[in-house]
């Protein structure tokens, strides 16, 4: 029987209900990842610093907002908003690298803070008794660098920086806590070097497993590490899961044994932050990284391992 054009409105009313039935299925996963967002609810109150590169400051693009609870703006040293690079896998991001392997200077691409005095919004870290430090990482050039300050051609740095909190008397490269690769006996690691004391003895905890494997060229990873300045323990996480390592240091070089307890670090606040190499302040390069990074997260408090992998889960 031919169809009525009752018919046809009929159908195509049913079609419309149909289509409106189905349209928050479809809208559900995006809806769900901006309703959740990037942090870990439990991690927001100890969130001290955040970086997605996705947030200059207002008229001043060579600097980024900070999206953690102290206010702590970071310079794009020597690259400006060039640094702020659009990764086809996670929007925009931060670039670093080396720019005249050949000649001595201070013009690599790297990120921080640095104050002489310490940098007030980072008390937080003054007298801390844990700390985390984690981020996205990708290899994107030749690491580690050339040393553009030695005479020899075919010398090279000893270390690939990645991010850290400086210690309360540092020059630019001194730290309270780092994740970093490092050479240890005559090989480059992955590791989590902290230092208690301003001045005093630091301590690396450094991956058994080879740093190219745990960081292969052009493969955004997911790193954190974890410091406990009053039991003078670390741990490093690669996506989520912890990884085997050892103690580059016997003893006790925190000086974490005796009374007084708890432990904690230094009373003093941090000089700030440095991010893909040493001197924030641009007085000469050091340890450059030829690398890409996001969600960088600094914490005055240790995650717990189930903290470190939710947190993996949520941005990878």
């Amino acid at each position: 029987m031919r169809n009525s054009p009752v018919g046809h409105r009929g159908r195509g009313l049913l079609a419309a209900v149909l289509a409106v039935a189905l349209l928050p299925l479809t809208l559900a996963p995006a809806a769900a990842s901006a309703q959740h967002g990037p942090v870990l609810p439990s991690l927001k109150r100890n969130l001290v610093a955040y970086y997605d590169f996705g947030h200059p400051v207002r008229d001043k693009p060579g600097w980024e907002g900070d999206r953690g609870r102290s206010g702590t703006d970071i310079q794009l040293v020597n690259g400006g908003a060039r640094m702020r690079a659009w990764d086809r896998d996670r929007g925009h991001v931060l670039q670093t690298r080396q720019n005249t392997p050949t000649a001595p200077g201070n013009d690599d691409w790297k990120a921080g803070v640095y104050g002489p005095d310490g940098v007030p919004t980072l008390h937080a870290f003054n007298g801390v008794r844990e700390t985390t430090v984690m981020g996205w990482f990708k290899m994107t050039g030749e690491n580690p660098s050339p040393n553009s300050g030695s005479a020899k051609p075919d010398d090279r740095y000893g270390a690939i920086g990645l991010a850290g909190v400086l210690s309360g008397t540092s020059q630019g490269h001194d730290v309270r806590a780092l994740l970093e690769l490092i050479t240890v006996n005559g090989e480059m690691k992955v590791v989590a070097l902290g230092r208690r004391v301003d001045g005093a003895s630091s301590q690396t905890f450094a991956a058994d497993a080879d740093w190219k494997t745990l960081l292969p060229q052009d493969t955004w990873v997911f790193l954190a590490a974890t410091f406990d300045y009053d039991d003078g323990t670390m741990a490093l996480y690669r996506n989520g899961r912890a990884v085997p390592g050892f103690y580059t240091l016997t003893g006790d070089p925190w000086a974490v044994e005796g009374p007084p307890e708890p432990d904690a670090a230094s009373p003093s606040d941090p000089r700030g932050i440095k991010i893909g190499g040493s001197y924030p302040q641009n007085t000469k390069e050091g340890n450059p990284c030829n690398c890409r990074m996001d969600d960088l997260m600094f914490l005055d408090r240790a995650l717990t391992p189930g903290e470190v992998m939710a947190q993996y889960r949520r941005t990878r």
